[in-house]
Protein backbone atom coordinates (compact mmCIF):
# COMPACT_ATOMS: atom_id res chain seq x y z
CA UNK A 1 0.00 0.00 0.00
CA UNK A 2 0.98 3.53 -0.27
CA UNK A 3 2.62 5.38 2.07
CA UNK A 4 0.24 8.70 2.49
CA UNK A 5 2.56 10.01 5.05
CA UNK A 6 4.79 10.88 1.86
CA UNK A 7 1.52 12.35 0.21
CA UNK A 8 0.21 15.62 0.76
CA UNK A 9 -3.46 15.73 2.18
CA UNK A 10 -5.65 15.98 -0.88
CA UNK A 11 -6.78 19.19 -1.91
CA UNK A 12 -10.74 19.93 -3.42
CA UNK A 13 -9.31 19.26 -6.58
CA UNK A 14 -8.13 15.85 -5.60
CA UNK A 15 -11.41 15.17 -4.67
CA UNK A 16 -13.43 16.60 -7.68
CA UNK A 17 -11.31 14.28 -9.31
CA UNK A 18 -11.89 11.18 -7.54
CA UNK A 19 -15.93 12.17 -7.73
CA UNK A 20 -15.25 12.29 -11.67
CA UNK A 21 -14.84 8.49 -11.31
CA UNK A 22 -17.03 5.95 -11.97
CA UNK A 23 -17.56 2.88 -9.77
CA UNK A 24 -15.93 0.80 -12.52
CA UNK A 25 -12.94 3.27 -13.01
CA UNK A 26 -12.69 2.78 -9.27
CA UNK A 27 -12.20 -1.04 -9.24
CA UNK A 28 -9.97 -0.49 -12.22
CA UNK A 29 -7.41 1.02 -10.57
CA UNK A 30 -7.73 -1.27 -7.33
CA UNK A 31 -7.43 -4.26 -10.18
CA UNK A 32 -4.20 -2.50 -11.73
CA UNK A 33 -2.55 -2.70 -8.10
CA UNK A 34 -2.73 -5.93 -7.67
CA UNK A 35 -0.47 -8.00 -9.06
CA UNK A 36 -1.04 -9.96 -12.28
CA UNK A 37 -2.12 -13.80 -10.63
CA UNK A 38 -4.25 -12.29 -8.42
CA UNK A 39 -6.11 -9.96 -10.80
CA UNK A 40 -6.56 -12.91 -13.11
CA UNK A 41 -8.30 -14.88 -10.60
CA UNK A 42 -10.34 -11.78 -10.24
CA UNK A 43 -11.02 -12.19 -13.57
CA UNK A 44 -12.33 -15.57 -13.61
CA UNK A 45 -14.96 -14.29 -11.53
CA UNK A 46 -16.69 -11.79 -13.87
CA UNK A 47 -19.13 -12.20 -16.80
CA UNK A 48 -17.77 -11.95 -20.47
CA UNK A 49 -19.25 -8.01 -20.40
CA UNK A 50 -17.83 -7.39 -16.75
CA UNK A 51 -14.63 -8.27 -18.33
CA UNK A 52 -14.83 -5.95 -21.21
CA UNK A 53 -16.04 -3.25 -18.96
CA UNK A 54 -13.25 -3.21 -16.51
CA UNK A 55 -10.40 -3.84 -19.38
CA UNK A 56 -11.54 -0.46 -21.00
CA UNK A 57 -11.89 1.21 -17.88
CA UNK A 58 -8.16 -0.30 -16.83
CA UNK A 59 -7.17 1.38 -19.67
CA UNK A 60 -9.17 5.00 -19.32
CA UNK A 61 -7.28 5.58 -15.38
CA UNK A 62 -3.60 4.04 -16.78
CA UNK A 63 -2.30 7.82 -16.29
CA UNK A 64 -4.43 8.81 -12.91
CA UNK A 65 -2.11 10.51 -10.47
CA UNK A 66 -0.86 9.04 -7.15
CA UNK A 67 -3.39 11.68 -5.17
CA UNK A 68 -6.41 10.20 -6.74
CA UNK A 69 -5.00 6.38 -6.28
CA UNK A 70 -4.87 6.86 -2.47
CA UNK A 71 -8.21 8.44 -2.48
CA UNK A 72 -9.16 5.47 -4.43
CA UNK A 73 -7.57 3.10 -1.88
CA UNK A 74 -9.05 5.48 1.26
CA UNK A 75 -12.36 4.57 0.03
CA UNK A 76 -11.92 1.13 -0.74
CA UNK A 77 -10.53 0.68 2.69
CA UNK A 78 -13.39 2.71 4.51
CA UNK A 79 -15.96 0.07 2.68
CA UNK A 80 -14.23 -2.38 3.85
CA UNK A 81 -14.44 -1.32 7.43
CA UNK A 82 -17.72 -0.66 7.27
CA UNK A 83 -19.05 -4.01 6.37
CA UNK A 84 -18.14 -7.78 7.38
CA UNK A 85 -19.72 -10.80 7.29
CA UNK A 86 -19.34 -11.87 11.21
CA UNK A 87 -22.34 -13.22 12.21
CA UNK A 88 -23.36 -14.35 9.09
CA UNK A 89 -23.14 -17.81 7.46
CA UNK A 90 -21.44 -17.48 4.02
CA UNK A 91 -24.69 -18.49 2.32
CA UNK A 92 -26.56 -15.59 3.79
CA UNK A 93 -23.81 -13.36 2.92
CA UNK A 94 -23.52 -14.15 -0.70
CA UNK A 95 -27.20 -13.55 -1.09
CA UNK A 96 -27.52 -10.42 0.34
CA UNK A 97 -24.43 -9.58 -1.02
CA UNK A 98 -25.92 -10.31 -4.74
CA UNK A 99 -28.90 -8.88 -3.89
CA UNK A 100 -28.10 -5.74 -3.40
CA UNK A 101 -26.20 -5.57 -6.01
CA UNK A 102 -28.02 -7.04 -8.67
CA UNK A 103 -31.14 -7.04 -7.52
CA UNK A 104 -33.57 -10.49 -6.47
CA UNK A 105 -33.97 -12.05 -9.95
CA UNK A 106 -30.55 -11.37 -11.21
CA UNK A 107 -29.32 -12.72 -8.09
CA UNK A 108 -31.40 -15.80 -7.69
CA UNK A 109 -30.06 -16.12 -11.21
CA UNK A 110 -26.70 -16.39 -10.24
CA UNK A 111 -27.01 -18.19 -7.09
CA UNK A 112 -28.64 -20.89 -9.05
CA UNK A 113 -25.28 -21.35 -11.21
CA UNK A 114 -22.85 -20.90 -8.44
CA UNK A 115 -24.29 -22.47 -5.29
CA UNK A 116 -22.06 -25.62 -4.36
CA UNK A 117 -25.08 -27.89 -5.48
CA UNK A 118 -25.92 -26.42 -8.85
CA UNK A 119 -23.64 -27.21 -11.82
CA UNK A 120 -22.05 -25.22 -14.63
CA UNK A 121 -24.07 -25.44 -18.09
CA UNK A 122 -22.18 -26.41 -21.12
CA UNK A 123 -24.57 -22.93 -23.09
CA UNK A 124 -22.51 -20.27 -20.77
CA UNK A 125 -20.13 -21.16 -23.48
CA UNK A 126 -21.40 -18.69 -25.89
CA UNK A 127 -21.12 -15.89 -23.78
CA UNK A 128 -17.63 -16.00 -24.64
CA UNK A 129 -18.54 -16.28 -28.84
CA UNK A 130 -19.87 -13.29 -30.89
CA UNK A 131 -23.11 -12.73 -32.12
CA UNK A 132 -22.42 -13.60 -35.69
CA UNK A 133 -21.07 -16.34 -34.69
CA UNK A 134 -23.77 -17.75 -32.42
CA UNK A 135 -26.39 -16.59 -34.86
CA UNK A 136 -24.52 -19.16 -37.85
CA UNK A 137 -24.60 -21.69 -35.42
CA UNK A 138 -27.94 -21.58 -34.40
CA UNK A 139 -30.07 -20.18 -36.96
CA UNK A 140 -31.12 -24.00 -38.80
CA UNK A 141 -32.48 -24.91 -35.77
CA UNK A 142 -36.33 -24.70 -34.32
CA UNK A 143 -37.46 -21.26 -33.06
CA UNK A 144 -37.94 -22.73 -29.49
CA UNK A 145 -34.66 -24.10 -29.38
CA UNK A 146 -33.25 -20.92 -30.51
CA UNK A 147 -35.90 -18.61 -28.34
CA UNK A 148 -34.09 -21.12 -25.15
CA UNK A 149 -30.43 -20.02 -26.00
CA UNK A 150 -31.61 -16.54 -27.59
CA UNK A 151 -32.66 -15.97 -23.36
CA UNK A 152 -30.01 -16.93 -21.75
CA UNK A 153 -27.72 -14.71 -23.69
CA UNK A 154 -26.49 -11.02 -22.33
CA UNK A 155 -29.37 -8.72 -23.63
CA UNK A 156 -27.53 -6.82 -25.44
CA UNK A 157 -25.71 -9.56 -27.44
CA UNK A 158 -29.14 -11.19 -27.50
CA UNK A 159 -30.31 -8.36 -29.61
CA UNK A 160 -27.60 -8.67 -31.97
CA UNK A 161 -28.16 -12.28 -32.82
CA UNK A 162 -32.25 -11.78 -33.23
CA UNK A 163 -31.15 -9.49 -35.83
CA UNK A 164 -28.46 -11.51 -37.53
CA UNK A 165 -31.10 -14.62 -37.46
CA UNK A 166 -33.60 -14.73 -41.21
CA UNK A 167 -36.23 -11.91 -40.83
CA UNK A 168 -38.88 -14.52 -41.46
CA UNK A 169 -38.23 -16.44 -37.49
CA UNK A 170 -37.46 -13.14 -35.53
CA UNK A 171 -41.01 -12.53 -34.58
CA UNK A 172 -41.02 -16.23 -33.53
CA UNK A 173 -38.02 -16.51 -31.96
CA UNK A 174 -38.79 -13.43 -29.49
CA UNK A 175 -42.42 -14.85 -28.55
CA UNK A 176 -40.67 -17.87 -27.72
CA UNK A 177 -38.53 -16.26 -25.78
CA UNK A 178 -41.35 -14.14 -23.87
CA UNK A 179 -43.25 -17.39 -23.23
CA UNK A 180 -40.48 -19.47 -21.81
CA UNK A 181 -40.90 -19.60 -17.91
CA UNK A 182 -38.26 -22.07 -16.50
CA UNK A 183 -36.49 -24.76 -18.15
CA UNK A 184 -36.96 -28.59 -16.73
CA UNK A 185 -33.66 -30.47 -17.01
CA UNK A 186 -34.90 -32.68 -20.50
CA UNK A 187 -34.76 -29.03 -21.71
CA UNK A 188 -31.13 -28.38 -20.99
CA UNK A 189 -30.47 -32.42 -21.88
CA UNK A 190 -31.60 -31.85 -25.80
CA UNK A 191 -29.69 -28.24 -26.12
CA UNK A 192 -26.83 -29.86 -25.19
CA UNK A 193 -27.23 -32.39 -27.93
CA UNK A 194 -27.84 -29.44 -30.54
CA UNK A 195 -24.98 -28.04 -29.35
CA UNK A 196 -22.72 -30.37 -28.71
CA UNK A 197 -18.95 -29.61 -29.06
CA UNK A 198 -20.38 -26.38 -27.22
CA UNK A 199 -22.08 -27.51 -24.38
CA UNK A 200 -20.25 -29.35 -22.03
CA UNK A 201 -22.37 -32.70 -20.61
CA UNK A 202 -23.87 -31.85 -17.49
CA UNK A 203 -25.64 -35.07 -15.59
CA UNK A 204 -26.82 -32.76 -12.16
CA UNK A 205 -28.91 -30.29 -14.08
CA UNK A 206 -32.45 -28.55 -12.29
CA UNK A 207 -34.72 -26.27 -13.70
CA UNK A 208 -33.54 -22.37 -14.07
CA UNK A 209 -35.28 -19.63 -14.53
CA UNK A 210 -34.71 -17.74 -18.14
CA UNK A 211 -36.82 -15.87 -20.15
CA UNK A 212 -39.88 -14.48 -19.83
CA UNK A 213 -41.72 -11.00 -20.97
CA UNK A 214 -39.06 -8.66 -19.34
CA UNK A 215 -35.92 -10.97 -21.25
CA UNK A 216 -37.84 -10.26 -23.93
CA UNK A 217 -38.39 -6.29 -23.99
CA UNK A 218 -35.09 -5.71 -23.16
CA UNK A 219 -33.84 -8.06 -26.16
CA UNK A 220 -36.30 -5.16 -28.18
CA UNK A 221 -34.52 -2.04 -25.99
CA UNK A 222 -31.29 -3.05 -27.97
CA UNK A 223 -33.02 -3.00 -31.19
CA UNK A 224 -33.28 -0.33 -33.75
CA UNK A 225 -36.76 1.76 -34.06
CA UNK A 226 -36.97 0.10 -37.53
CA UNK A 227 -36.35 -3.35 -36.06
CA UNK A 228 -38.00 -3.36 -33.11
CA UNK A 229 -41.50 -1.93 -35.15
CA UNK A 230 -41.53 -4.57 -37.91
CA UNK A 231 -41.03 -7.66 -35.56
CA UNK A 232 -43.30 -6.22 -33.22
CA UNK A 233 -45.74 -6.06 -35.78
CA UNK A 234 -45.08 -9.64 -36.77
CA UNK A 235 -45.19 -10.91 -33.02
CA UNK A 236 -49.13 -8.87 -33.09
CA UNK A 237 -50.55 -11.19 -35.88
CA UNK A 238 -49.83 -14.36 -33.21
CA UNK A 239 -50.11 -13.12 -29.67
CA UNK A 240 -51.25 -8.84 -30.00
CA UNK A 241 -51.69 -10.01 -25.78
CA UNK A 242 -47.92 -10.73 -25.75
CA UNK A 243 -46.78 -7.81 -27.83
CA UNK A 244 -48.43 -5.93 -25.37
CA UNK A 245 -46.92 -7.34 -22.85
CA UNK A 246 -43.98 -6.88 -24.16
CA UNK A 247 -43.99 -3.47 -24.89
CA UNK A 248 -45.08 -2.35 -21.41
CA UNK A 249 -42.13 -3.57 -20.09
CA UNK A 250 -39.96 -1.58 -22.77
CA UNK A 251 -37.27 0.61 -21.15
CA UNK A 252 -38.78 3.80 -23.30
CA UNK A 253 -38.31 7.54 -22.99
CA UNK A 254 -41.27 8.19 -21.27
CA UNK A 255 -39.39 6.02 -18.31
CA UNK A 256 -36.96 8.41 -17.73
CA UNK A 257 -39.18 10.35 -15.85
CA UNK A 258 -38.09 8.05 -12.75
CA UNK A 259 -34.57 8.84 -13.49
CA UNK A 260 -33.07 10.84 -10.07
CA UNK A 261 -32.12 14.70 -11.09
CA UNK A 262 -28.57 13.82 -10.67
CA UNK A 263 -28.59 10.61 -12.91
CA UNK A 264 -30.50 12.81 -15.33
CA UNK A 265 -27.49 15.35 -15.13
CA UNK A 266 -25.15 12.85 -16.14
CA UNK A 267 -27.16 11.53 -19.21
CA UNK A 268 -27.93 15.75 -20.28
CA UNK A 269 -24.42 16.02 -20.33
CA UNK A 270 -23.68 13.52 -23.20
CA UNK A 271 -26.03 13.65 -25.65
CA UNK A 272 -27.00 16.55 -28.27
CA UNK A 273 -29.22 19.65 -27.40
CA UNK A 274 -31.21 19.16 -30.83
CA UNK A 275 -31.76 15.37 -30.34
CA UNK A 276 -33.19 16.57 -26.77
CA UNK A 277 -35.39 19.04 -28.84
CA UNK A 278 -36.89 16.50 -30.85
CA UNK A 279 -37.13 14.26 -28.39
CA UNK A 280 -38.86 16.26 -25.92
CA UNK A 281 -41.90 17.39 -28.88
CA UNK A 282 -43.17 13.83 -27.88
CA UNK A 283 -42.84 13.87 -24.35
CA UNK A 284 -45.72 14.56 -21.86
CA UNK A 285 -45.43 17.78 -19.54
CA UNK A 286 -44.25 16.55 -16.69
CA UNK A 287 -41.41 14.33 -18.50
CA UNK A 288 -40.55 17.82 -20.23
CA UNK A 289 -40.86 20.11 -16.83
CA UNK A 290 -38.93 17.50 -15.28
CA UNK A 291 -35.78 17.61 -17.72
CA UNK A 292 -36.19 21.27 -18.46
CA UNK A 293 -35.97 21.44 -14.29
CA UNK A 294 -32.14 19.81 -14.20
CA UNK A 295 -31.14 21.98 -16.46
CA UNK A 296 -29.64 25.71 -16.17
CA UNK A 297 -32.64 27.97 -16.85
CA UNK A 298 -30.46 29.73 -20.26
CA UNK A 299 -29.96 25.92 -20.78
CA UNK A 300 -33.53 25.04 -20.81
CA UNK A 301 -34.74 28.42 -22.62
CA UNK A 302 -32.41 27.47 -25.69
CA UNK A 303 -34.04 24.18 -25.60
CA UNK A 304 -37.46 25.79 -25.94
CA UNK A 305 -36.80 28.01 -28.16
CA UNK A 306 -35.40 25.63 -30.41
CA UNK A 307 -38.06 23.16 -30.01
CA UNK A 308 -40.57 26.00 -31.41
CA UNK A 309 -38.13 26.70 -34.20
CA UNK A 310 -38.26 23.17 -35.36
CA UNK A 311 -42.32 23.63 -35.85
CA UNK A 312 -44.48 20.41 -36.45
CA UNK A 313 -42.09 16.85 -36.84
CA UNK A 314 -42.99 13.44 -37.92
CA UNK A 315 -43.70 11.31 -35.38
CA UNK A 316 -40.59 8.75 -36.54
CA UNK A 317 -38.32 11.53 -36.21
CA UNK A 318 -39.55 12.20 -32.78
CA UNK A 319 -39.08 8.24 -31.80
CA UNK A 320 -35.60 7.91 -33.39
CA UNK A 321 -34.45 10.89 -31.41
CA UNK A 322 -35.91 9.32 -28.00
CA UNK A 323 -34.15 5.76 -29.12
CA UNK A 324 -30.45 8.09 -29.43
CA UNK A 325 -31.09 9.27 -25.94
CA UNK A 326 -32.43 6.30 -24.55
CA UNK A 327 -29.06 4.46 -25.99
CA UNK A 328 -26.69 6.75 -24.97
CA UNK A 329 -28.69 6.10 -21.23
CA UNK A 330 -28.10 2.74 -21.88
CA UNK A 331 -24.52 2.85 -22.36
CA UNK A 332 -23.93 4.93 -19.79
CA UNK A 333 -25.07 2.82 -17.20
CA UNK A 334 -23.55 0.08 -18.57
CA UNK A 335 -20.04 1.54 -17.97
CA UNK A 336 -21.61 2.68 -14.39
CA UNK A 337 -21.34 6.19 -15.27
CA UNK A 338 -25.51 6.45 -14.00
CA UNK A 339 -27.97 4.54 -12.37
CA UNK A 340 -30.82 4.45 -14.71
CA UNK A 341 -33.71 3.07 -12.78
CA UNK A 342 -36.99 2.14 -15.31
CA UNK A 343 -39.48 -0.28 -16.38
CA UNK A 344 -39.53 -4.52 -16.59
CA UNK A 345 -36.59 -4.40 -13.64
CA UNK A 346 -35.07 -2.98 -10.74
CA UNK A 347 -32.41 -1.33 -12.96
CA UNK A 348 -31.21 -1.32 -16.33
Amino acid sequence: MVDQTAVSAPDQADEDALRLLSGTQKCAILMLLLGEDEAAEILKNLSPREVQQLGTAMYSVADVDQKTVNLVLDEFLAIIKAQTSIGLGADVYIRRMLTKALGEDKAGSILTRIMPSSSSRGIEILEWMDARSIAEMIEGEHPQIIGLIVAQLDYAIAADVLILLPAEIQHEVLHRVATIDSVQPEAIEQLEKVMQLQFQANTSLRASKIGGVKAAAKIMNFTQSATEQRIMRNLQKIDKDLMMNIQENMFVFENLIAVDDKNLGVLLRNIEPEDLAIALKGADERLRDKILGCMSARAAASIIDEMEAKGPMRVTEVQEAQKRIVATARKLSDAGTMVLAGRGDDYV
